[in-house]
């Protein structure tokens, strides 16, 4: 069985992760890493592994990164591919050392382009540029899908400096950024932004949200907010957010963790 686990805020890792697992054709379990993660030690066997996750700041999400580190892997073969909205940097840099003592006899990194939903810096995207992004998106897919079905291989250039203290300044702002999201009195408590929260970084109490250090800045309660209650950066009370076409509220979060 092929194995793929994913990370995903607003849905474009986890639409190519399923897409992948329908084109390679054979039996596929797909596993969320926001709940893999919490486990002691992850051991995972596998006639191949899959791992699909976005590119933050020109790195790894932190949650990815710790998975990453505890990883006990026996597969003789392992694909990577991360999703980036606007340039994935070192981001395949990063897993590529990280992977270095793993001892996996063959590795693959791709990249696929989507939509951004960092609309916190980037601002909200539009129709044009949604519909632009996803086609590229999802030919990109399509093509990892035959890479893993040829099992090709290839290297990254490890030595990206610049890319690595940009990531650095991110995770060590990350760890402070969920104090600074703020919520209008428009917010209703419907608990939308707990159910997608891939970290369970949110909980509901007296029907407001209450952000912890769990959060990993993946935008998904800012995008997804059914009243555009929550504000962060550019990402103003009202602003439009986004959230893959294809990917329904139900499927974010933690809600995925099965077999396809």
């Amino acid at each position: 069985m092929t194995k793929i686990y994913y990370f995903s805020g607003t849905g474009n890792s986890l639409w190519s992760a399923k897409k992948i697992a329908r084109i390679i054709g054979e039996p596929c379990e797909l596993r969320n890493i926001g709940v893999e993660a919490e486990k002691d030690e992850i051991i995972i066997e596998a006639r191949a592994v899959i791992l699909v996750y976005p590119s933050y700041a020109y790195g790894l999400p932190l949650i990815v990164r710790r998975f990453v580190k505890k990883l006990v892997l026996k597969t003789p073969y392992l694909a990577a591919f991360v999703t980036y909205g606007s340039d994935p940097g070192g981001t395949q840099a990063e897993l590529s050392r990280l992977l270095k003592k793993k001892k996996i006899s063959s590795l693959y990194f791709g990249k696929i382009p989507a939509m951004e939903n960092y609309i916190s810096v980037f601002g909200p995207p539009k129709e044009e540029q949604i519909a632009k992004r996803a086609a590229m998106q999802e030919e990109a897919t399509e093509k990892a899908a035959h890479c893993v079905i040829e099992r090709r291989t290839n290297r990254v250039f490890t030595f990206r400096p610049l890319s690595s203290f940009i990531s650095f300044l991110f995770s060590l702002g990350v760890k402070i950024f969920y104090k600074h999201y703020r919520v209008s009195g428009k917010c209703n408590g419907c608990g939308v932004c707990e159910r997608v929260c891939p970290v369970a970084g949110i909980k509901m109490s007296e029907k407001r949200p209450i952000f912890s250090g769990k959060c990993e800045n993946c935008a998904a309660c800012i995008d997804i907010c059914p009243l555009r209650a929550i504000q962060f950066g550019r990402a103003r009370f009202g602003t439009r957010g986004y959230c893959h076409p294809d990917i329904s509220i139900g499927e974010l979060g933690r809600a995925l963790n099965n077999g396809l």
